[in-house]
């Protein structure tokens, strides 16, 4: 049995509790601010137009999943692959919402096996959902930058010319091809070790030998490259967050009125306190840290109380809308989702 080595080792161990450190500070920091103010939260009302802003900010988070779905349909014809748009929204609607359980790679291993099911590749599949999360990664430091937001500016700039960077064609194949030699290394040991020190294959016939070779050799991973720069998913997913914003600002809206010059700010904070919620490895579906870092930001330029009321409104109208994306999708027939949209 091979052991790991001692710092990987030490990072597995203490990542269960990484995690729990994360969550248990931003809840800390939520109650803590939702006590200071908690006059100001029971005061809240929502205003006269609040249900249409709701309604509208349900629909548009809605668009923005099931458009999130069709753009992993241009990932995947990105990497060679004739998928259908309505198949991938259905797929990606049903596996989304899995995001919410312990682990938060649930979804990700579903989207997985519904590509593997429809007869794509597993590094394939398997690169399709790790490019989404980078795309999606880049499309919201870019929508950060681009409506305003000069919080650690540099900082912003560094990432996203890291993730624009990481996923070109020439760094990431380069970058999967050395992961294939690392993979393949281990599986030709494998392979000698049962074809030389196994008994069991070492009696058996050379027909027999000669099929157990082949089958070994089938099972090597097929060539996954990228052809060229992913720009149409990148500007895809930047829809995708924008989508995302709109439906925050709708809601927002539903507690405090906002004028022209309010948008961009809270388009800006919201879009890092999403991104955020994204990468950090906090609570299964960002919560905590998206709401955490959401009031920090907007806090500044909006009352706090309406900022606290939007963020707890705007999970619980984002879960609704993705249980909704789930059922929809199960309503989609076998017939459409065969169509290449």
């Amino acid at each position: 049995m091979t052991k790991l080595p001692i710092g990987k080792s030490i990072i597995s161990r203490l990542k269960p509790y990484l995690r729990w450190l994360i969550l248990g500070t931003t809840l800390f920091f939520l109650a803590s601010t939702l006590r200071q103010h908690w006059e100001g939260v029971v005061a809240l009302q929502l205003r006269e137009a609040a249900p249409l802003n709701l309604l509208l900010g349900f629909g548009v988070t809605l668009l923005a999943h099931c458009w999130t779905g069709y753009v992993w349909n241009l990932i995947l014809r990105e990497l060679g692959q004739q998928t259908s748009g309505i198949w991938a929204m259905q797929a990606y609607l049903k596996t989304n919402i899995a995001k919410y359980l312990p682990g938060n790679v649930w979804h990700l291993y579903g989207r997985v096996t519904a590509a593997r099911a429809a007869g794509i590749p597993t590094p394939t599949a398997t690169l399709s959902v790790l490019l989404e999360p980078l795309l999606m990664a880049a499309s919201a430091l870019g929508l950060a930058l681009l409506t305003g937001l000069r919080t650690h500016a540099l900082l912003q700039i560094l990432g996203l010319v890291f993730v624009l960077a990481i996923v070109h064609p020439y760094i990431l194949n380069r970058l999967l091809h050395v992961v294939r030699q690392l993979k393949g290394k281990s599986r030709q040991g494998r392979n000698s070790e049962l074809e030389h020190g196994s008994a069991a294959v070492e009696d058996m016939a050379p027909a027999q030998l000669d099929s157990f070779r082949a089958e070994t050799a089938t099972d090597r991973p097929r060539e996954t490259v990228l052809y060229r720069y992913p720009v149409i998913p990148l500007l895809g997913e930047l829809l995708f967050v924008l989508l995302r914003g709109v439906g925050f600002l709708f809601i927002l809206q539903a507690l405090q009125p906002l004028q022209i010059f309010d948008l961009l700010p809270a388009l800006s904070g919201f879009t890092i306190a999403w991104l955020l919620g994204l990468v950090v490895p906090g609570a299964p579906g960002g919560i905590g840290v998206f709401e955490a870092t959401a009031v920090a930001l907007l806090s500044n330029h909006f009352s706090i109380a309406a900022v606290l009321g939007s963020v707890a409104l705007y999970r619980l109208i984002s879960t609704l809308a993705e249980a909704a994306g789930a059922a929809l999708a199960g309503l989609i027939s076998s017939s459409w989702t065969a169509q290449k949209l």
